[in-house]
């Protein structure tokens, strides 16, 4: 599993080892990490929700995706650090 990256709500947000092919993005879940989780891409002039697998409640997902937002130079360097040392 994944180390996680970020913890916001109760919500671990991280990334797997094996999409290093992929655009940068960020996924997100509480409790046990699973393919089923909800995932944002991280583009150059903001965030897109990809899916929402895990059902993270709206209310929930508007205040993700605005955390995600603030703090998306730290999520993309810290994206590049990570797939370097792959």
């Amino acid at each position: 599993m994944p180390k996680p990256l970020l913890d916001f709500l109760g919500y671990s947000f991280f990334f797997w080892s094996n999409e290093n092919e992929e655009p940068p993005h960020i996924h997100v879940c509480k409790g046990k990490q699973t393919s089923n989780e909800t995932k944002f891409w991280i583009t150059g002039d903001g965030i897109k929700l990809e899916h929402n697998k895990s059902q993270i409640p709206q209310n929930d997902l508007k205040k993700i995706a605005r955390y995600i937002l603030e703090n998306r130079a730290d999520i993309i360097a810290a994206w590049f650090d990570y797939f370097s040392r792959l």
